[in-house]
């Protein structure tokens, strides 16, 4: 369904995207979807429950997040709080659409040709799935895709290779680094489609299953890209492995788990966490995943969380996850950070909720001549309808390029 709003906007319900005449306005997930409930009942008044239920899920909202998020719809379309020309206030009652709003017949629908950065999976190369064995008998599975310089993405929590490839959340970055490299990713032990149970699952064997890749692969030289936890075992890794690594770059990571932080704070989140998992995993109406989708993308859709919940389940089993989860609340590679010699781009979002934006700063400090990029964000896991995607994108592709 798409919607004409005024003159030149159109609201592309199936697509997510906001246009004004060809150009693709960027907005929050939260803010589309308030600003598609308003427009789906404009022919009345919206009282702020019924926005938190449908938006929200029913979630505890405070007065000043539904206001900005009520002005943040407001600029998309060119109106303003002043103006209320498309949404207008109502005291004490809520908030109506009263802008000209109306479906877009087939001839008028404006379907401008997706970016590549949210292509469909179908628009993607081809991708191999190999395995390899480490030295304590772990299967691990590797997957490839594209041609050029060599780019290994480090195994992070909730991977699996051949549903990432058409994944909504994880695709669309992928299939655009696919064309310009051989993008090499693996499922950490206990993840995917590599052995579900191991014996040991720690910061050691995460580095020493990387290793095994690598040597699989029969790679010389390449590019390193960690995310979240798996930032460390790249920062290990090209510490120990200078001599192969040409390029690294950090997102969201971190080189120190919440358990070595020295704060009693950082080590109560991370048990809460837990209890968290042992609660609710995989489960779309638990309080688990309420408190999950908040942490990691705190602008979920309804559909996002759903697919949160199918990517948990599909990658690992929750005894498997919380070991995993344990194991990387005790890591420590701040040691290691003097000892990068590959240039390094650190990114991070700038209000992220899972790892706090002093985590990236620690790791940028930490390696000499890297550069470090604040993205404006509060989401952990930065998709393709963020604001800071472009920048995001933009960034990654000009430093391994480089």
């Amino acid at each position: 369904m798409r919607f004409l709003l005024g003159e030149d906007h159109v609201l592309d319900e199936d697509r997510r995207e906001l246009h004004r005449g060809a150009t693709l306005i960027p907005v929050e997930p939260q803010v589309f979807d308030l600003l598609l409930h308003l427009v789906r009942n404009r022919g009345r008044v919206v009282t702020r429950d019924d926005l938190i239920e449908a938006v929200w899920g029913g979630r505890i909202v405070s007065e000043s997040t539904l206001g900005s998020r009520i002005n943040a719809a407001r600029k998309a379309i060119g109106d303003s709080g002043e103006a209320q020309r498309a949404i207008r206030t109502i005291a004490r009652r809520g908030f109506r659409f009263v802008g000209p709003a109306r479906e877009a017949p087939p001839e008028e629908e404006h379907a401008p040709a997706p970016p590549l950065a949210a292509a469909a999976p179908s628009a993607a190369p081809r991708q191999d799935v190999t395995f390899c064995r480490g030295a304590d008998g772990v299967t691990l599975a590797v997957a490839t895709a594209g041609e050029g310089p060599v780019l290994v993405k480090t195994a992070h929590w909730l991977t699996h290779v051949e549903r990432d490839w058409r994944s909504p959340i994880f695709a669309p970055l992928l299939i655009r680094l696919a064309p310009r490299h051989r993008l090499v990713r693996y499922d950490a032990r206990g993840n995917g489609l590599s052995d579900r149970e191991a014996a040991d699952i720690s910061f050691g064997a995460f580095l020493r299953d990387l290793e095994t890749v690598v040597e699989a692969q029969r790679l010389d030289r390449f590019a390193l890209y960690g995310v979240s936890q798996g930032a460390a075992v790249a920062i290990a890794y090209a510490a120990l492995h200078p001599e192969r690594v040409t390029r690294m770059v950090i997102q969201g990571g971190y080189a120190i788990g919440r358990n070595r932080r020295g704060r009693e704070q950082e080590r109560a989140l991370a048990e809460a966490f837990l209890t968290m998992m042992r609660q609710g995993w995989g489960e779309e109406g638990s309080a688990f995943m309420q408190a999950f989708s908040a942490i990691y993308m705190p602008g979920a859709s309804t559909e996002r969380i759903r697919q949160w919940c199918e990517q948990q389940r599909a990658s690992c089993s929750a005894e498997m996850a919380i070991r995993i989860r344990a194991a990387c609340d005790d890591i420590d590679v701040t040691a290691l950070l003097g000892r990068v010699q590959a240039p390094t781009l650190v990114m991070h979002s700038r209000a992220d909720a899972l790892v706090p934006l002093d985590e990236g700063r620690r790791i940028a400090a930490g390696i000499a001549g890297s550069r470090f990029v604040v993205l404006e964000s509060d989401n952990h896991v930065v998709l393709p309808d963020d604001p800071a995607w472009p920048r995001l994108v933009e960034e990654l592709e000009h430093f391994i390029a480089a």
